[in-house]
């Protein structure tokens, strides 16, 4: 029996093909039309792929594809930074409740702001004390203490309080016990130092220091300036700044010695 002969190809290309190359093309020209109307930002580009390449370990430049305990510490300061960042909240929800008492009594308003390594606490001397006084006698003041302590307890070990006084550029007086402002400033900021010990703060996490009248907030020409110039501080700070300080004592240690 003879074999069927195979039937000729089409010399043109087959319809599905055809209608598959259409559609190849029309997906191109989309997606060149998206690239044209996106905006490239090279920075971005560059932070995502370092990013990328720190984290993933598959890029360019990346060190290891393995977990290891380096990068577990590495990944420590992110929380740390969350629990400050919900310390400062809520001593800021703390101020504004202290500062709603003060209104009553038309005193002045206690400030919380982020500072470069942390965030300070500002208290007015006159929410604290009596002109030429060390003695704090205000409850509402007292309150605010207690409540901050107790959240100083819940941050990182790491994190520092330094408490600092200040005065304006005016002798406390004759009826003070204090003969100069660098008195005045440190006894005001040891006695608020003392009522934080008081109230459950860690002596190995505070420390207090006076300024005087040389670190002015204001002009001490007007009342209103003088008045932002008294003031007590609580500056929250992680502890490298310790060890920058053992570092520059080491280097001084060495001058010496040579």
């Amino acid at each position: 029996m003879a074999k069927k002969k195979c039937p000729e190809c089409e010399r043109c290309l087959p319809n599905w093909l055809a209608a598959f190359g259409d559609l190849m093309s029309l997906l191109l020209c989309f997606f060149v039309l998206l690239l044209s109307m996106s905006s490239m930002d090279a920075k971005k580009i560059s932070e995502a792929i370092g990013s990328l390449s720190g984290a993933m370990s598959v890029l360019e430049g990346g060190a290891k594809t393995e977990i290891s305990k380096r990068r577990i510490q590495e990944s420590t300061p992110i929380e740390s930074q969350d629990e400050t960042t919900e310390a400062v909240n809520r001593i800021t929800q703390a101020a504004m409740d202290a500062n709603e008492m003060i209104d009553k009594g038309h005193g002045p308003a206690i400030t919380v702001e982020e500072a470069q390594e942390g965030f300070v606490i500002e208290l007015p001397a006159s929410l604290l004390f009596k002109s030429g006084s060390a003695t704090i006698e205000n409850e509402d003041a007292l309150l605010f203490l207690k409540r901050v302590a107790l959240i100083v307890d819940e941050l990182p070990n790491a994190m520092q309080v330094s408490v600092q006084g200040h005065t304006d550029n005016l002798a406390p007086g004759k009826d003070s016990v204090y003969k100069d402002n660098w008195e005045l400033s440190s006894a005001r900021a040891i006695s608020v130092l003392q009522e934080l010990l008081l109230d459950g703060v860690d002596p190995k996490r505070i420390s207090a220091a006076g300024f005087s009248e040389y670190k002015p907030l204001a002009t001490n020409v007007t009342k209103a300036g003088r008045e932002k110039n008294r003031r007590v501080e609580l500056h929250f700070y992680g502890s490298k700044r310790d060890d920058e300080a053992k570092t520059k004592r080491s280097i001084l240690d060495k001058a010496s010695a040579q």
